[in-house]
C-alpha cells in the first residue's frame, strides 16, 4: 500500500496525443494532477497522420494557438485528384486564407507543444514508459501497471490509440478486423520554400491539401494524400489490410508508384526523403465503436474508433472526445463517484456533438465501400478520366457519336443492372446522412 500512497493520483492518461493531453490540459486547468503515460521518447515521436489540424476544434482548447503553436502551411485549397494509370482528373476549391478552417503540421513538433501547455497548466509528463495492463479491484479500473512500477488513479483514460490493448484486456473492445483498420505509410520529402510555392501556385505560409483516389490502389479500397509544409511535403497513402492479406503486396510498393504517376512526379521531384512512418488508423466507423467507459475508465481518440474516414477528420475529434472524457472526469472526482453508471455521461455528452452525429450519418459508408470497392474504385474511377478525355477531344468525330459511344461502353463494362445496384447503394447511403 506505500507504493500505491507515493504513485496515487486522481487521473492517470495513457498516451500522450491529441486525445490524451487535452483530456490533461483540461483536469489540469480545473485544479488537478493528472498523470500522462507516454510510450515514446516524447509525446509525438510515435504519433503519424496525414498533416492537418483544424482551427475549431484546436480553439477549443487553446483559443490564441496560432500564436504560439509550431504550424506549417495555412491551407487555403483543396484538390481531388483520380488517377488513372497514366492519366488523371483534378477537381480543386480555393479560399482566402482568412477563411481557412486548417493548418498543416508535424506532429513531432505539434504534440510536442500541446505536451508542454499541458505540463504549463500543472499535469505531469511521464515519458519512455509502456504501461503493460490495467490493475483492476472489484470489477474497477484503480490504476496501470508499467514495466518499471505501479500507478494509482480514481479515473483512468485510454488514449493509447487504435489497437488499443488496454480496453481489449478488460473487455471493452474485442480484436479489430482486417477490414476495420487501415495501414498508413508516408514520407516527408525535403524541398524548397519557393519550389513549393511554384508548383502548387502558393504564396508564403500559404497550403494545399490534395486527396488521391485511384492510381496504384484503383480497385483497392484506399487513399492516398499530399499536404504542403514550410519547406517538405508529406505524402502517403492508407489502405485497407484486408486489401494486402495474402496480396504480397507493400503499402510502401503502391507509395512508390503514386510518387512515378505523372499527375504526381512533378510536385515531388528533386524531394528528399527525411521521415519514414507507418500507423495503423481505424477504418470501421461508427459500427465499430467500442465500449466508451466503464467503472473507473473512459476510452478516446482512436482508441475509440473515433474517425471519420469521409472527410478526413480523426486529430480533432481525438481532442474533441479527451477534452469531454475531461470535463466527465472533472464531475466524477467532484462527486466522488467512479461508477461505469456515472461515467455514461461521458458517452451521453459525445453523442450530443458533431462527433458521434457524423459518424452516426455515415454508419453505412464502410459497408457499402467494402462490398462496391472494387467497382467505384476501379470502374467509376476510370469512366470519369474517359468521359473528360472524350469530352476535351477534337478529332473530327460528331459529339453526339462520341456520347453514345461512351454510354454504351459504360453500360458495357458495367452492366445495366450493376449501374442500377450502384445508384440503390448511393441513394442508400444519402438516405442514411440526410433522413434517417
Amino acid at each position: 500500500m506505500a507504493a500505491e500512497s507515493e504513485n496515487k493520483t486522481n487521473v492517470i492518461i495513457v498516451g500522450g496525443g491529441p486525445a490524451g493531453l487535452s483530456a490533461a490540459t483540461v483536469l489540469a486547468r480545473a485544479g488537478f494532477e493528472p498523470i500522462v503515460i507516454e510510450r515514446g521518447t516524447f509525446s509525438g515521436s510515435k504519433n503519424v497522420f496525414g498533416g492537418a489540424i483544424y482551427s475549431e476544434s484546436v480553439k477549443e482548447l487553446f483559443p490564441d494557438f496560432e500564436l504560439t503553436a509550431p504550424l506549417e502551411r495555412n491551407n487555403i485549397e483543396h484538390k481531388f485528384a483520380i488517377l488513372g494509370e497514366d492519366d488523371s482528373t483534378v477537381i480543386s476549391y480555393r479560399k482566402k486564407p482568412q477563411n481557412s478552417v486548417s493548418y498543416s503540421v508535424m506532429r513531432g513538433k505539434f504534440d510536442r507543444w500541446m505536451a508542454e501547455q499541458a505540463q504549463k497548466e500543472g499535469a505531469i509528463l511521464v515519458e519512455e514508459t509502456v504501461v503493460r495492463e490495467l490493475i483492476t479491484e472489484n470489477n474497477k479500473v484503480i490504476g496501470v501497471r508499467t514495466e518499471l512500477e505501479d500507478y494509482y488513479a480514481n479515473i483512468v483514460i485510454l488514449a493509447d490509440g487504435v489497437n488499443s490493448l488496454l480496453a481489449k484486456q478488460i473487455g471493452l473492445r474485442k480484436d479489430i478486423e482486417p477490414k476495420d483498420a487501415a495501414v498508413s505509410v508516408k514520407e516527408v520529402l525535403k524541398l524548397d520554400k519557393q519550389l513549393i510555392n511554384e508548383r502548387f501556385l502558393l504564396n508564403d505560409d500559404e497550403g494545399c491539401i490534395y486527396e488521391l483516389f485511384g492510381g496504384s490502389m484503383l480497385g483497392k479500397l484506399g487513399l492516398g494524400f499530399i499536404y504542403t509544409n514550410k519547406d517538405s511535403i508529406s505524402i502517403g497513402l492508407g489502405i485497407t489490410l484486408d486489401e494486402l492479406n495474402g496480396t504480397g503486396i507493400k503499402p510502401y510498393e503502391l507509395l512508390e508508384k503514386i510518387k512515378e504517376h505523372p499527375t504526381i512526379a512533378p510536385l515531388i521531384e528533386g524531394g528528399e526523403v527525411i521521415e519514414y512512418s507507418a500507423h495503423l488508423i481505424p477504418e470501421g466507423g461508427y459500427k465499430k465503436i467500442p465500449q466508451l467507459y466503464d467503472n473507473g475508465v473512459m476510452v478516446v481518440g482512436d482508441a475509440a474508433m473515433l474517425v471519420n474516414n469521409m472527410h478526413w477528420e480523426g486529430t480533432n475529434l481525438a481532442m474533441l472526445s479527451g477534452k469531454i472524457a475531461a470535463e466527465t472526469a472533472i464531475i466524477a472526482l467532484t462527486k466522488k463517484d467512479f461508477s461505469k453508471k456515472f461515467l455514461s455521461k461521458y458517452k451521453k455528452n459525445l453523442e450530443k456533438t458533431f462527433i458521434m452525429k457524423d459518424l452516426y450519418a455515415y454508419r453505412n459508408l464502410m459497408d457499402i465501400m467494402h462490398d462496391k470497392r472494387k467497382i467505384f474504385m476501379d470502374i467509376y474511377f476510370k469512366k470519369i478520366n474517359a468521359f473528360f478525355e472524350m469530352f476535351t477531344s477534337v478529332n473530327g468525330v460528331p459529339k453526339r457519336e462520341l456520347y453514345r459511344k461512351y454510354i454504351w461502353e459504360f453500360i458495357k463494362d458495367r452492366g445495366f443492372f450493376g449501374i442500377i445496384s450502384d445508384g440503390f447503394a448511393v441513394l442508400k447511403l444519402l438516405w442514411s446522412v440526410l433522413v434517417k
